[in-house]
């Protein structure tokens, strides 16, 4: 255990941010799953409604720090993917 100050506020930060990072990340996976459901049973409407709230989560992961940003482009370009095949 460190015993400098900085070094135990450097702990306490980043305990508080991976809290942080496993909220965001499991929200997210949690609306993806959602939306690939909705796309499997062939519901277009909520499809559409549900990728729309995927792609805020994933640029809001962005904002945060969370995702990288061409890691978010992608999953956001694969989404849209589904979505149009399955149109």
């Amino acid at each position: 255990m460190a015993n400098i100050k900085s070094a135990l506020k450097r702990i306490k930060v980043a305990k508080f941010k991976t809290r942080r990072n496993k909220i965001i990340i499991s929200s997210l996976k949690t609306a993806i799953r959602k939306y690939e459901d909705s796309i499997k049973t062939g519901d277009m409407t909520s499809a559409k409604a549900n990728y729309q709230k995927v792609t805020s989560l994933i640029d809001k992961a962005v904002s945060k720090g969370t995702l990288h940003k061409n890691t978010a482009a992608r999953k956001k370009s694969r989404l849209s993917k589904r979505l149009n095949a399955a149109m």
